[in-house]
């Protein structure tokens, strides 16, 4: 028997009372937007236009489902010869040639449409699927069946009997057919469910997308989500906000501080971050986010912690070595032991949803506790994006997931260089996130300094005042707090000029607030002179 699965959410298709039987299709996420797979013995649509990956995935669930014990039957009414497409089918992993034709029958049924039209297929795939004993019945090419039928009434009649041989045989059945934008197939009324396929550009990029249209019998995840075809096969990446819109396990009671190891910091925050928090390190490129964050996950390695990089720009060994270029001479160590990890996104095209996926996979693999995460670029998952209205959607799912997994998260994203105000990339982020630490430059005597401030932090107390700090090869040092720094807020803070332009008289640097914030100061204006005496002669 073909393996299947029961959904207690999905709408009885047989007696009112029990519920059906699925056929899973073991494609990567497809039975989790069909909760559970397909219905057994029903009838749905593949629909797309070429290229969208319609044989791919009617191919993929054939040899999955007979992986699982069923036996099928694939019917092309196309005038493509079977061995070309299974050279095709031949480079992807889930291709098992042992099982042809004894499981997997490949039938063509062209001649057979030409001779004798319509009632000729079907008397053929009578005398075949009963004898194979299929348990999924793929028809490829039903636009081929649709020009010998009379009208779209007969070739209804045609799918109703098609059905119903099919349900007297217990065979689920797939029927693709091509598809282009406001066409109306007069078919996708007859079946059980509809699964449309795209393939469109975005710019440059090539998108796929799939969306299940239709789905008796049960529930299914509406909208559209991408897909990817690569050497698996088609590979379907639910949107993040609905995968993890209901997370089933609950955060952490026991939460402890994570700190920095960096002690004017961590004193900051009373001690450091709370576990299970997520905290936004923002700040302009160069300031020194890449390297608070390693020193965020060295420090939680020499306590025990586990660590985990997730990056986007620098490569494993350009990332260590400036780790040590900085005082953190046991970060290799601890990287070497599998404390750390690093994992690096190439610079390709990604998918959004394909990271977070990665990302909390990753996670769970790993099976252990107060795992510390530094995903170092918010930009790569705004980049990847297909459409930017999700972003704000998109982060709170992934970080109250990663909340529940009682992850302490810290994400860096940048601000612009030169910038005159404080603003944030992603808004919506500062609703979303627990904790957000600002560092920027300042200008001081024609040279920059970096400054750190703690822009929020909630569940807990924490001190706001901004703070230079440095970066050398013997690490990061934070100093105390500046002065004046209500003009340092602005990123324009300058020397005051007069007799002493380096130093206040308490010895310290002495800032001026940026030019138009100053009261000017008016000189006293002197009486007119009087005009010369003519002496007299």
């Amino acid at each position: 028997m073909a393996k299947t699965a029961d959904d207690g959410e999905g709408t009885p298709a047989n007696d009112g009372r029990s519920p059906a039987k699925r056929l899973v299709t073991n494609v990567p996420r497809l039975d989790f937007i069909t909760k559970g797979g397909l219905i057994q013995g029903s009838s749905y649509a593949i629909i797309g236009p070429p290229g969208s990956g319609k044989t791919v995935l009617a191919n993929q669930i054939a040899f999955q489902h007979v992986r699982n014990g069923g036996k099928a039957l694939y019917v092309t009414l196309l005038s493509e010869s079977h061995g070309r497409m299974l050279e095709n089918l031949s480079q992807m992993t889930f291709f098992d040639p042992s099982i042809i034709p004894e499981r997997l029958q490949y039938l063509s049924a062209y001649r057979d449409l030409e001779k004798e039209g319509l009632k000729g297929l079907l008397d053929l795939l009578r005398k075949n699927a009963q004898p194979h004993g299929a348990t999924l019945l793929i028809i490829d090419g039903m636009d081929a069946a649709k020009e010998f039928a009379r009208s779209d009434l007969s070739f209804k009649r045609f799918l109703q009997d098609l059905q119903t041989f099919c349900n007297i045989l217990g065979c689920t059945t797939l029927l693709l057919a091509p598809h282009h934008e406001g066409e109306i197939h007069p078919e996708n009324t007859a079946v059980d469910g509809i699964f449309e396929l795209s393939l469109w550009l975005h710019g440059p990029r090539a998108v796929r997308e799939l969306i299940a249209i239709k789905f008796r019998g049960g529930p299914s995840l509406l909208g559209r989500h991408e897909v990817e075809i690569s050497e698996q096969g088609m590979v379907i990446h639910p949107r993040t906000e609905v995968q993890f819109a209901h997370p089933a396990a609950e955060g952490r009671e026991d939460r402890i501080r994570m700190p920095f190891g960096i002690p004017r910091l961590d004193d900051s925050m009373k001690g450091g971050l709370l576990s299970g928090s997520t905290t936004l390190l923002l700040g302009a490129p160069g300031t020194g986010k890449t390297l608070l964050g390693l020193r965020f996950l060295l420090e939680g390695a020499r306590a025990g912690q586990p660590g985990f990089y997730f990056g986007f720009y620098e490569t494993p060994p350009r990332l260590i070595e400036k780790a040590l270029g900085t005082g953190m001479q046991d970060f290799k160590k601890y990287v070497d032991e599998g404390l750390i990890e690093i994992q690096w996104q190439p610079p390709l095209e990604h998918n959004m949803d394909a990271l977070a996926e990665r990302l909390l996979e990753r996670i769970e693999e790993r099976k252990v506790d107060r795992l510390r995460l530094f995903i170092d670029g918010v930009a790569g998952f705004r980049s990847a994006a297909v459409y930017p209205d999700r972003l704000g959607r998109f982060f709170s799912a992934l970080t109250h997931q990663l909340r529940m997994m009682d992850v302490t998260t810290l994400y860096s994203d940048e601000t612009p260089l030169f910038s005159p105000g404080v603003d944030m990339p992603q808004p919506e982020a500062a609703s979303t996130v627990e904790n957000v630490i600002l560092v920027r430059y300042v200008e001081l005597r024609s040279q920059l300094y970096r400054l750190l401030s703690i822009m929020k932090m909630r569940e807990s107390a924490y001190d706001s005042s901004i703070r230079e700090f440095s970066i050398s090869e013997n690490g990061i040092t934070v100093a105390d707090t500046f002065e004046s720094a209500e003009s340092i807020l602005t990123g324009h803070a300058r020397m005051t000029s007069g007799k002493d332009p380096a130093r206040s008289p308490d010895g310290k640097a002495r800032l001026k607030a940026p030019l138009g914030t100053q009261k000017k100061k008016t000189a006293k204006k002197k009486p007119p002179s009087s005009p010369p005496r003519r002496r007299r002669s």
